[in-house]
């Protein structure tokens, strides 16, 4: 339950942040699984693997979905100026991939830090 917590808690944070990309970098997510790392206890290693899972999860759905708004086309190019032949699933994995393990450091950190303490 724990798990499921910390998972729920940082796609939340991370799409708060997203919501003010505007005015965060994209490294903001990074504080967003921190928090939630720290806020959950629960071994490090469940914690890193919520981080990587929610922000796993939320980098893709995003991708997705802004791919699906511009119909493909900036996925499209920047898929052929990178080493993925022009596969744009292959990107938006890569893309979840590092979000996720921007999260599960972050949430890693997190719990490391909660651990600290107590």
């Amino acid at each position: 339950m724990k798990f499921i917590a910390t998972v729920l808690l940082a796609v939340l944070l991370g799409y708060l942040v997203y919501l003010f990309h505007d005015s965060l970098s994209w490294w903001a997510v990074a504080i967003a699984a921190f928090v939630a790392g720290a806020a959950v206890p629960q071994k490090p290693w469940k914690s890193w693997l919520a981080g990587f899972t929610g922000m796993f999860l939320l980098w893709g759905i995003l991708a997705w979905w802004i791919d699906k708004a511009n119909e493909g086309i900036m996925a499209g190019r920047m898929a052929q100026v990178l080493p993925f032949g022009g596969n744009t699933m292959l990107l938006m994995l890569a893309t979840a991939l590092v979000g996720g393990l921007v999260g599960g450091f972050a949430a890693l950190t997190g719990a490391y830090l909660r651990k600290k303490k107590s």
